[in-house]
């Protein structure tokens, strides 16, 4: 039996920001990092890679220089937790108690929920830049397209990433152009999703967008089977249950996604198997020492690195209050600043939080950039009306 102040499970982006801001705040505390995985994928960097700008190793570190400098690092996996007992037990089969406890492992690809999809991807047309095994064939189906069906997907309910289809999509119709062969393309965004985004304010910049850069977008249909052998892509329409055929020449894929299995088979889990925390103070709802951050928790926030940034000074200073035993004070209101890449010198920014508001009423902007440099960007003509 092994015994930390605090327990970290999951040392990816959210898990990696809370310890170090923690050991920052609080230095000397004991924080244990439970990560099974030696490698990190910043996947922000995939749909870059996807399009052709970086390479593939360019998204990867190794883990050891990124753990933070005091936080022991315990390279197994999570097995079971028992939370009424401040214990976790590792894939090992070693126990290890907590003071307190940071739930933060990240979110699982369910490729095998699609019939078809496990053995089409990575060859025939297949790709998706969610899986670092995959990125590479995606640029690769992109450029080698001089004439066809380019077919993007993107699932219904929760997923990392939640624009990279459209992004993605945005990228490769760009390139299109840029060849000479979009005249002999048909580009097609089908998404399980009612609208291209919940706020209304970005939601009419991306249907302006997708209209004059001709994307023919289908909403509200859920891709349930792949045909790689005939390349027909099966829909379900989420409101009729009628089904559709889609034949494509190249097809980029989000899978379905959903909480790990020890997350949702665990007494942490809520409603879906995401870990059940209070939205504003991170903290789980029946089990006080425990606190849930990233894509793993409950938050209904869009699971991306946009949204971690703001959450973790919050779940911080809950977790050092609960430790000098102050209440939790800290509250988080949802603010989500969201970088949608539109093409390859430009972006939109999305600023908004539960309310479903442009934060602050913040007008919509597309901004110019280049992802291969990092330069700041410059405002752009408004596509049409708000700008």
């Amino acid at each position: 039996m092994i015994h930390h102040q605090v327990v970290m499970v999951g040392g990816g982006e959210a898990g990696l920001a809370v310890a170090a801001r923690l050991l920052a705040n609080c230095p000397g505390v004991d924080v244990a990092i439970i990560e099974p995985c030696g490698q990190h994928d910043f996947k922000r960097m995939w749909m870059l890679v996807g399009g052709g700008v970086l390479k593939p190793e360019e998204s990867r570190r190794d883990k050891a220089t990124l753990i933070p400098e005091g936080a022991h690092w315990i390279q197994e996996s999570v097995a079971t937790f028992a939370p009424d007992c401040s214990s976790l037990t590792t894939s090992d089969g070693v126990t290890i108690t907590y003071k307190f406890l940071v739930v933060a492992p990240g979110i699982q690809l369910n490729w095998h929920h699609i019939p078809g999809l496990r053995e089409a991807i990575g060859h025939g047309g297949v790709c998706s830049i969610h899986a670092f095994d995959t990125i590479a064939s995606t640029w690769e189906c992109i450029r080698s397209l001089n004439e066809g069906v380019a077919l993007f997907t993107q699932p219904f309910g929760p997923i990392k990433c939640p624009y990279g289809s459209q992004e993605i999509c945005y990228l490769a119709e760009e390139h299109f152009r840029r060849v000479g062969v979009r005249s002999k393309t048909q580009v097609i965004l089908a998404s399980g999703a009612d609208d291209l985004f919940p706020v209304r304010e970005y939601r009419e910049v991306l249907e302006n967008l997708a209209r004059e850069r001709g994307v023919e977008t289908r909403m509200g249909i859920e891709l349930i089977e792949v045909r790689s052998a005939t390349k027909e892509a099966i829909f379900r329409d989420n409101r009729s249950g009628a089904e559709s055929v889609i034949r494509y020449d190249v097809m980029h894929v989000a899978p379905p996604m959903s909480a790990l299995d020890f997350v949702a088979q665990s007494p942490l889990a809520g409603e879906g198997g995401w870990v059940e925390v209070d939205q504003h103070t991170l903290q789980h709802r029946r089990f006080a020492n425990v606190f849930g951050i990233g894509d793993a928790s409950s938050l209904p926030t869009p699971k991306m690195g946009a949204t971690i940034r703001h959450q973790v000074p919050v779940l911080v200073g809950n977790l050092l209050a609960g430790m000098e035993g102050r209440p939790v004070a800290a509250r988080y209101d949802g603010y989500t600043n969201c970088p949608i890449v539109t093409g390859y010198d430009s972006v939109l920014i999305a600023e908004f939080d539960y309310r479903g508001m442009a934060a602050g009423d913040t007008p919509t902007r597309l901004l110019s950039f280049s992802p291969s440099r990092g330069e700041p960007g410059t405002e752009l003509p408004p596509l049409r009306g708000r700008a």
